[in-house]
């Protein structure tokens, strides 16, 4: 006996929600193995790459509240991963940027997500990924 397709059998936010948690909790536990929290790696890897960000645009990255990365980034500054400087165009903003340390502690992460979504994109097809990568940017890009 077949159950008839429910509510959120098609509903997008629920698709991209279970796409995202299915995808995300395979490498939550290579995570949290290497002894950071999901939100440390969440701001690590975000600000992999960068100069610098904000508290604020970390906050919008790694979908959190403003005040949970302010006292995140200050336990973070506290293990030496990252450091925290204010910004010269306006004190009350404070700049956040990985330190040696911290890049040595995310490289590893950075490699092994890859390695994760190489491995995704595989079982779904390159072609596929792409083109929901650029369906994905422009629905972030319109309603962001």
């Amino acid at each position: 006996m077949s159950n008839p397709a429910g509510f959120v059998d098609d509903y997008l936010a629920y698709l991209l929600a279970r796409a995202s948690h299915l995808i995300s909790s395979e490498f939550h536990a290579v995570v949290e193995a290497s002894g950071l929290s999901l939100m440390e790696w969440r701001v690590m890897a975000s600000l992999s790459g960068k100069d610098a960000l904000s508290v604020g645009e970390l906050a919008d990255i790694v979908l959190a509240k403003q005040p949970t990365v302010t006292k995140l980034v200050g336990r973070m500054a506290e293990a030496g991963w990252v450091q925290r400087v204010d910004a010269t165009h306006d004190k009350r903003q404070s700049l956040v940027s990985l330190t040696a340390a911290g890049q040595r502690k995310v490289k590893p992460l950075l490699a092994q997500a890859r390695v994760h979504e190489t491995q995704v994109m595989a079982e779904i097809g390159l072609a596929e990924v792409a083109q929901l990568k650029k369906v994905l940017e422009r629905m972030i890009a319109v309603r962001g």
